[in-house]
Order: C-alpha cells, then sequence, then structure tokens
C-alpha cells in the first residue's frame, strides 16, 4: 500500500464574541488538516497547524515534504516520521516542521487502522477505558477584560453555564490580569463551583518565576489541581523554581516538541505533561513520550486545541494510559487520565465530524471504529476551507 496523494485544508471559521487569553485576541478559530490517499483507496486525516497560523504549516507539507512521500508505504508511520524528522533536524526540530509531521503521523496511523479494521487504541496495545472523563476549558478573557465589574459578571454567567453542562473539572485562564485581579477571578469561579470541585489554573506562560510563585501563594488555599504554564516553555530554571515554591501541581509542554524537547520538562520541570498531539510529533512521538513520562512517575495528559481530528486523536491516545499508579478505585485527575475539552466556541471542532461529540455522564466516548474512527463532513470542510 503506497501513498497516492497529499491534500492539505486551512480551516478558519471567524468568531462573533472574540475573546482572549493571556497571549493574544483570538478573533477566529483555524487548523491545518491533511488528507493522504492510498493507491488502494484509503484515506487517512491528520491535523496540526492549529496554534497560529496555519499557512506556515501547509507550506511544510505541499512545497517540502509531500514529494518525498508519494509511493513511500502508507502503513509504516514510525519509519516515515523518523525519516522526515532526521531530513528536517538541522532546520525544523521544533515548531512547524514538526507540526507538519504530526498531521502527517496521525494520517498515517489512521490509514494503518483502517487498513487493518481496527482503532489506533487497539495498534497503540489496547485500551484501559472505552470513554473517559472531560474537563471543561473555558473562563477567559471578554474583550471588555478591563471593565473588572462587568467582566466578573460575565464570568459569573460563564462558570454557572459550565457548572450546569456536566463536565467533571474546569480550567480557569489567568495571566492576562494583575495577580490580585486574577485571584478574584478563581475567587469567584471557587464559590460557584464549591469548595471541592476540581478546578486548575493556566497562564500561558504569562509570568516570570517570581510572578508565578506568588499567583500560586495568592490561589495557596483554593485547592487547585494544577498551574498550567505558569512560565515561558524555555524557561526550564523558572519552571523549577515555581514548582519548587508551590505546593500546587505544575503542568505543562504544549509548546513543547518531540521526546528530544520534553526529556528534561519530564525530569524536574513538571508534574503532570501535556504533549499536544498535533505538535509534538503525533501518536510516534506521543507513544515516547508517554513512556518517558512512566519512568519519572509523572502524568501525561494531552493538550487539546483544534478541530474534531485533534479531539479523536487526544481520546483515542488517553484511552492507552494506565492507571499512574494503579489503585482497585481510579480517582480522576489524581491517578486516571482526563480529557481536555474546550469550552469556547469552535465550528472546526463541533461541526466538521459526522459524528458530533456527546457529553454523557461527563464522558467523551472512544470511537471504536478503524483508525481515528471518525467520518468528515466533506459539506462542513468546504465550507470552512479557505481558497488559497
Amino acid at each position: 500500500m503506497k501513498i497516492e496523494k497529499i491534500q492539505t485544508y486551512i480551516l478558519r471559521s471567524p468568531l462573533r464574541e472574540p475573546f482572549y487569553s493571556s497571549q493574544a485576541r483570538f478573533t477566529d478559530r483555524n487548523s491545518l488538516l491533511v488528507r493522504i490517499s492510498t493507491d488502494d483507496g484509503i484515506v487517512g486525516w491528520g491535523e496540526g497547524g492549529q496554534y497560529g497560523p496555519p499557512e506556515p504549516v501547509a507550506s511544510c507539507i505541499n512545497d517540502v515534504l509531500a514529494h518525498k512521500l508519494i509511493d513511500s508505504p502508507a502503513d509504516a508511520p514510525i519509519r516515515t516520521f523518523e525519516e522526515l524528522y532526521a531530513f528536517s533536524r538541522d532546520f525544523g526540530q521544533k515548531g512547524t516542521y514538526v507540526e507538519a509531521l504530526s498531521a502527517i503521523d496521525i494520517a498515517l496511523w489512521d490509514i494503518m487502522g483502517k487498513s487493518l479494521g481496527r482503532p489506533i487504541h487497539a495498534l497503540l496495545g489496547g485500551a484501559f477505558r472505552n470513554e473517559i472523563k472531560a474537563y471543561g476549558t473555558g473562563c477567559y478573557y471578554p474583550d471588555f477584560f478591563t471593565d473588572t465589574p462587568k467582566m466578573l459578571q460575565a464570568l459569573e454567567s460563564e462558570a454557572q453555564k459550565l457548572k450546569d453542562s456536566g463536565l467533571t473539572a474546569i480550567k480557569v485562564k489567568v495571566g492576562l490580569l494583575p495577580v490580585e485581579t486574577d485571584g478574584q477571578r478563581v475567587d469567584l469561579v471557587r464559590e460557584i463551583f464549591g469548595p471541592d470541585f476540581p478546578l486548575m489554573i493556566d497562564a500561558n506562560h504569562a509570568y516570570t518565576a517570581t510572578t508565578a510563585i506568588r499567583m500560586g501563594r495568592r490561589l495557596s488555599d483554593k485547592q487547585i489541581l494544577w498551574f498550567e504554564e505558569p512560565v515561558t516553555p524555555e524557561d526550564r530554571a523558572g519552571y523549577r523554581q515555581v514548582r519548587t515554591s508551590i505546593d500546587i501541581p505544575i503542568a505543562g509542554g504544549e509548546c513543547e516538541f518531540t521526546r528530544y524537547g520534553f526529556r528534561d520538562l519530564i525530569e524536574d520541570c513538571v508534574d503532570i505533561v501535556q504533549p499536544d498531539l498535533c505538535c509534538a510529533g503525533g501518536f510516534t512521538e506521543w507513544q515516547k513520550i508517554s513512556a518517558m513520562a512512566s519512568t519519572f512517575n509523572k502524568s501525561i495528559l494531552p493538550h487539546v486545541w483544534g478541530s474534531g481530528i485533534a479531539v479523536t486523536a487526544a481520546l483515542q491516545a488517553i484511552a492507552t494510559i494506565p492507571l499512574s499508579p494503579y489503585t482497585a478505585n481510579p480517582i480522576g485527575l489524581q491517578n486516571e487520565p482526563m480529557v481536555e475539552f474546550d469550552r469556547t466556541p469552535n465550528p472546526i471542532r463541533d461541526d466538521l465530524l459526522q459524528t458530533e461529540f456527546q457529553l454523557r455522564n461527563g464522558c467523551l466516548a472512544v470511537p471504536a471504529g478503524p483508525g481515528l474512527g471518525i467520518d468528515i463532513d466533506e459539506t462542513v470542510l468546504q465550507r470552512l476551507a479557505v481558497s488559497l
């Protein structure tokens, strides 16, 4: 079975209500999809390029990598990743090229699963679970974030809706406002959800180590399950300083790439490892990063930010994570993994697949069909695709 054709699709969907993280104002949602077709008619889908502009990732695939893939084996994703990474090592160890490799890798695993009639989680060794508890990412900042009373009122309304949605944990954004104001935001969410509901915070690397420690101490009585990306991804010393100075577990990894980038991050910088399959190297690197995390007894929970393909890839991967450590009674976010389920508006996530995600008893089902186990709605694909 050989690769016959490679196509890329840049997807973009404008937002009715823009929102902020600590790093940027989001006016639309976008991503890059790749479709790989084989000479015997099998089609595989992958995704990358959802963090920033997807055009550079598309260019990496179309202008540099695609011609190397035509007529190569379509059922050898690990070999393909290793060969393409070796080719691009001198100029693409991180960032755009690895995102392109991630999209290709996911598509090839999808093809291999479809050719064998098995879901990807079976190819990775088998599923420990067929449904996964979901935690919601939300509580971003509105355009009027400088109007504190109005902003807090909107946050209260959003938090109440999230509470009523059936999610089993919530992650709140921090880092755009001063420590005390963001502390008030977290105080409000904690009050709405109650003292025992699992609550996390995510700064999107907004702080220096000193400021992150201030924030951690400001929230020391709020039972925060983890503090995500407290400092910039390059600041390994800052990660270590924060981790040893506060009692809140530290999470990170969404801005890191391949097993090589995760090596020292896992060793002594974070307690929860968060590779994004669409950025860190697809399923091929996921296996290596996951194995490395397990040797250091670190939890691994993939970051998810993208289309329905990204969510499905994460579900396939998380299904294969064993309890860590094992107990007779699994406990979510303690020794049992959960899936990130972004709750901001995103048609690329919600409309692209023929079967939409359904939250049942706080869980998302792991697709059981061959490969990723999903079908793309071609009508929606064409509606969201940007013509270049």
